[in-house]
């Protein structure tokens, strides 16, 4: 079932591991159609699922028959997929690697588990180096020594080069001046990596995180509200603080001696020593700020419209959109590298990105479970979290 799920979510645009999860996600958007089965997926899963999503009559469900325009079988296509070797399962028919994992009861040195885990990025038409990245990220913290040793020799064909997948939860990511990387979870604690102890912060589920100076990190919750995480209150806080909590937020981000919020209306407001600033920059709700301040202010926003603009609170207008997709924008960071500032994307449909400067090529990344937070470090490498793991990837 999980691979039909998986298809069918990729198919949508959204990340969903479960029907229950699928249909919530289907519900929370306008009424649409869904289109399930073809070659390689089991008919009686096909036909399971279609009853789930017809019962609540939200969306039209097409099941279609097998694709007769698919790729002759190869020999060994109908062979069992060896589940314990990890080289084979990154080059064979992902649905069946899915369908084996979930018949099979041994955790194959933590491939299993990991495959489970990540599928939804794994299921899509993608070569092995890829998906041994993948599966890397996703091994759980007691795999087998000899499975990740072959996973990093799969994966060195890939863009990307995993320095560390730590296993926790993650709710928001900010970068302190110095490089340190501020982590928080989405039960209001805060972690300074990489030696950092949880400190309890707010009892609210933290939605974004934001550094204002070198020991003040902003947070804002689920109600849009802001809280201080160390350092001291300034009179600008204290404003910001006063304004949310009549009109929430709904992202947020700092620099230098501005704060920037964003809204429901699809407006950012940059609040400074300079006064306010604010401008209406999306269709619909502001999902996602990032900032920095050298060597002027610059500004990069994401919202529900699946847009990523780029703005000034020192010019005009509605700013210069830096990327489009049709998914919404959930999290954004820029920060300098030794090449200049690069800025990272996630989208709602699981896929995060990596603009670096002076290059026309998009790095891009799928976790698998949804993305929650991204950051650029320092020295060029993208963090990604979930609400399970910590990703720390280099660019190759």
């Amino acid at each position: 079932m999980r691979g039909t799920v998986w298809a069918v979510a990729n198919q949508l645009g959204v990340v969903a591991g479960t029907p229950a999860e699928l249909l919530s996600a289907l519900l929370a958007g306008p009424p649409r159609t869904v289109r399930l089965g073809g070659t390689g997926h089991d008919a009686a899963e096909v036909a399971e699922l279609a009853d789930v999503l017809r019962e609540f009559g939200h969306v039209r469900v097409v099941v279609e028959g097998p694709d007769d325009q698919a790729p002759a079988r190869k020999p060994g296509d109908d062979e069992p997929v060896d589940t314990a070797d990890a080289e084979a399962v990154c080059a064979a028919d992902p649905v069946r690697v899915t369908a084996a994992y979930e018949s099979a009861d041994d955790e194959c040195g933590g491939l299993r588990g990991a495959w489970l885990r990540a599928g939804q990025s794994l299921i899509r038409d993608q070569d092995p180096a890829r998906r041994a990245l993948v599966l890397q990220t996703a091994l759980p913290p007691d795999a087998d020594p000899r499975v990740r040793q072959a996973l990093a020799r799969s994966a060195a064909a890939a863009p990307w080069y995993m320095e560390r997948a730590l296993p926790g939860p993650v709710a928001a990511l900010a970068v302190l001046p110095g490089g340190a990387l501020v982590v928080a979870d989405p039960g209001g604690g805060v972690r300074v990596l990489p030696d950092g102890v949880r400190q309890q912060s707010t009892a609210t589920r933290v939605k974004a995180a934001a550094v204002l100076e070198q020991d003040t990190v902003l947070l804002l919750d689920e109600r849009g509200r802001l809280h201080r995480h160390g350092g001291t209150g300034t009179a600008l806080t204290k404003a910001v603080v006063a304004t949310l909590a009549r009109h929430p937020g709904t992202a947020l981000a700092a620099a230098a001696d501005v704060v920037l919020v964003g809204d429901r209306m699809g407006s950012v407001h940059a609040f400074g020593s300079g006064g306010l600033h604010q401008a209406a920059l999306h269709s619909g709700r502001v999902t996602a700020l990032a900032a920095t301040a050298s060597p002027s202010l610059a500004v990069r926003t994401g919202g529900t419209d699946g847009a990523v603009r780029a703005w000034s609170p020192a010019g005009s207008g509605h700013g210069s959109t830096v990327s489009q997709r049709p998914s919404p924008v959930v999290a954004l960071h820029t920060g300098p590298t030794p090449e200049g500032p690069a800025l990272a994307v996630a989208w709602a449909d699981g896929l995060a990105e990596l603009h670096r400067p002076g290059r026309r090529d998009v790095l891009t990344f799928r976790p698998g479970p949804a993305i929650r937070a991204v950051a650029v470090t320092a020295e060029g490498a993208l963090c990604v979290g979930t609400e399970e793991t910590l990703i720390r990837l280099r660019p190759r």
